[in-house]
């Protein structure tokens, strides 16, 4: 291990203990992430949340008193080779042993009017389809806090209904695997803060498709989230907390399995 990494998981310890670490270890106790001899397939998309996810879960599986293993893949959806070679310098530097794997979805998605979109549900696809290949019955990805507060905002002003992100999900199409988010309660801004600490650079998405589109709806949600705290410090900790709070005494209807209820079904 370089001093280099050892620096990098030093500052999650000491420095980001707080932020970072224990909020990781948080999540998963809370939400029940990890059971004894999961197998888990760690998703690096090569972004900086994908990366200290790898860290964090191998620093976690050091420590953790239950036993499991973790596998670390790449899925290349059409990356030039600039992005690569960073994905790939950057696993070298965190001592990661990364299965690459190509698809075509950048190409797939070229047509599509809302490619983002399309994008999530492919990966998400292929993932599940590399994770069973390697013996996995779980996968992890690097959503984070503001991740979950931007999806909620998004379904509420732009598809008039309330939804959350869910810290684990288990999928429909492929039994026996589960989708889950340790970084569910890390905060974007610290994760920043520990990449400046280190000095690190990671890739963004990486998509001329996406890049070339002005109307990101995710985009502007992150905006006015950040100009709401503005006014309100703690404005992202309540829209969160209202996911664990619905009074369903007091909403007009709801969706539960498939099936739709509304507030008169009582009366």
């Amino acid at each position: 291990m370089t001093d280099q990494l050892k620096s990098n998981i030093r500052s999650i310890l000491k420095t980001y203990r707080k932020t970072i670490w224990k909020k990781t270890i948080k999540a998963i106790n809370e939400y029940q992430l990890i059971s004894e001899n999961d197998k888990i397939a760690v998703c690096i998309s090569g972004g900086k949340d994908s990366f200290l996810l790898a860290l964090l879960l191998r620093e976690i599986n050091r420590h953790h008193k239950i036993k499991f293993e973790l596998k670390y893949i790449v899925m290349d959806p059409g990356y030039n080779k600039d992005t690569i070679d960073l994905i790939k310098k950057n696993a070298k530097d965190f001592d990661l042993e990364i299965n690459i794997f190509k698809t075509k979805i950048f190409n797939d998605i070229k047509a599509e009017k809302n490619p983002c979109y399309v994008c999530a549900r492919k990966r998400r696809g292929n993932l599940y389809n590399k994770a069973l290949e390697l013996g996995c019955n779980k996968i992890a990805l690097g959503h984070h806090f503001d991740d979950v507060i931007e999806t909620i905002m998004l379904n509420i002003l732009y598809a008039g209904t309330y939804g959350s992100m869910m810290p684990k999900l288990k999928s429909d199409n492929y039994p026996n695997m589960e989708l889950i988010r340790p970084l569910y309660l890390v905060k974007e801004y610290d994760i920043d803060k520990w990449v400046k600490y280190n000095n690190l650079t990671f890739i963004n998405c990486a998509c001329d498709i996406a890049n070339k589109k002005t109307d990101s709806k995710r985009a502007e949600i992150k905006e006015l989230i950040k100009n709401l705290r503005k006014v309100y410090k703690d404005i992202d900790k309540n829209i969160f907390k209202s996911s664990e709070n619905i009074n369903l005494n007091t909403v007009l209807g709801y969706h539960y399995n498939k099936e739709k209820y509304h507030f008169l079904d009582k009366y």
